[in-house]
């Protein structure tokens, strides 16, 4: 099932090239009681990522990150704490715009897992100081941001 979730997302690629345009997009740095973070590991593309995804139209941030919470990680129970940033990702050729928001989990630990099975391969709690060696990049940088108290702005 991996390679036809592969082969939709470099159809995707190639069509934000032809069609350019700007999407908007939100992603939640989810933290639990214990301080671990959630992530997530896609079908379609390699790395661990913070869950989220585009916003539709029609649709606030609030209420884009709540379906996609649901939708990847099978999280209802959190609340929003703070924007870590808002950063602009000029990759595969897209004017995608993302804002990262800070979420805590209303639940000392709850369970996650890869809700939508189509999309999300896997989905774990992973401590700060034992992060997957295969993070994304953009992951990190926005981990580290967190840890260092600070609000990001920039470049994804």
């Amino acid at each position: 099932m991996a390679w036809r979730h592969r082969l939709i997302w470099r159809v995707m690629k190639t069509y934000w090239q032809v069609r350019g345009g700007r999407t908007l997009g939100v992603r939640g740095l989810v933290v639990d009681g214990a301080g671990r973070v959630a992530l997530v590991l896609h079908t379609y593309i390699d790395s661990w990522y913070m869950p989220g995804g585009g916003v539709k139209q029609g649709e606030g941030y609030g209420e884009a990150l709540t379906r996609e919470l649901r939708e990847e990680i099978g999280l209802t129970d959190f609340r929003i704490e703070r924007v870590l940033g808002v950063y602009r990702n000029t990759r595969e050729f897209k004017d995608d715009h993302v804002v990262v928001f800070v979420v805590r989990t209303t639940v000392p630990a709850p369970a996650i897992r890869a809700a939508d099975a189509f999309e999300i391969q896997e989905a774990r709690w992973f401590a700060l100081d034992d992060l997957p060696t295969d993070l994304s990049p953009a992951t990190a940088r926005r981990i580290a941001e967190y840890q260092a108290s600070a609000t990001g702005i920039g470049e994804w």
